[in-house]
């Protein structure tokens, strides 16, 4: 059995040379430090909202064999488990989830897709592990996507804008905050999109793979009922002459 860490880790990128252009020119007037405001995060919108802790990993699941990988979550957290098998042999895999105390949170035998969510979550290792020892000969390809929510890592939006001070509003027609809510939820919306996009890609590579196994499967029959026929007709034709063959000769 293999054991592996998933490095989740992303390398946030400061904007603190943004926020200090931006507090030298609170006296130009609000409208250009909203205008400002936008357009640093449009440069820095990948670091404005923090470390990504979601993954997505396709692996080699070989015949006879398990492979575990760890997660670290913290306490009071939300994690969320899909996976689902693409190619192979069945389309069936064992699957566990262990919490960081070892007990066996999750276990489904002979499945060919799933979906668990572990909340709320202790501070710990949490362990998920895919068994293929049940079949000696068929190595399986495995997809799954663990979606972390409510970690500590998850850097908000009121982290990324230290000291920024709002001006008076009488020159702003929207607030910094609603401008930054908005940002916010566009994030995660697309961050969601994303994430189902993957998941359909996965079912459609399992379909694909699937069709193309049930094709070949469908040639080779059709191919071995065509000789067979071709075999039976040349057998009646041979049987038939042999039948009508009379070498007797005839006195007249």
């Amino acid at each position: 059995m293999r054991r592996r860490w998933l490095n989740l880790d992303s390398p946030v990128i400061e904007i603190n040379s943004t926020m200090d252009l931006l507090r030298r020119n609170e006296g130009s007037g609000g409208r250009l430090l909203v205008l400002a405001v936008v357009f640093g995060w449009c440069l820095g919108s990948v670091s404005c909202f923090g470390q990504n802790l979601d993954s997505e990993f396709t692996f080699l699941l070989q015949a006879g064999r398990s492979e575990c990988f760890f997660q670290t979550a913290i306490k009071n957290g939300t994690m969320e488990v899909e996976y689902q098998v693409i190619s192979g042999a069945g389309m069936d895999v064992d699957f566990t989830i262990i919490s960081p105390e070892g007990v066996h949170l999750i276990f489904e035998s002979r499945r060919s897709d799933g979906v668990h969510v572990v909340e709320p979550t202790v501070e710990g290792d949490y362990e998920i592990c895919f068994d293929n020892s049940f079949s000696r000969f068929s190595e399986k390809m495995v997809f799954f996507e663990i979606i972390i929510e409510g970690q500590a890592g998850d850097v908000t939006g009121d982290e990324q804008w230290p000291g920024l001070e709002e001006p008076d509003g009488s020159l702003l027609e929207y607030k910094l905050d609603d401008i930054r809510e908005s940002m916010d939820a566009l994030h995660k919306r697309l961050e969601r999109s994303r994430q189902m996009q993957t998941v359909l890609r996965a079912f459609e590579a399992r379909d694909r793979n699937l069709l193309e196994d049930n094709l070949w499967r469908v040639s080779f029959w059709s191919c071995a009922s065509v000789l067979v026929m071709l075999c039976v007709a040349l057998t009646q034709v041979y049987t038939v002459r042999k039948l009508f063959d009379d070498k007797r000769r005839v006195c007249t």
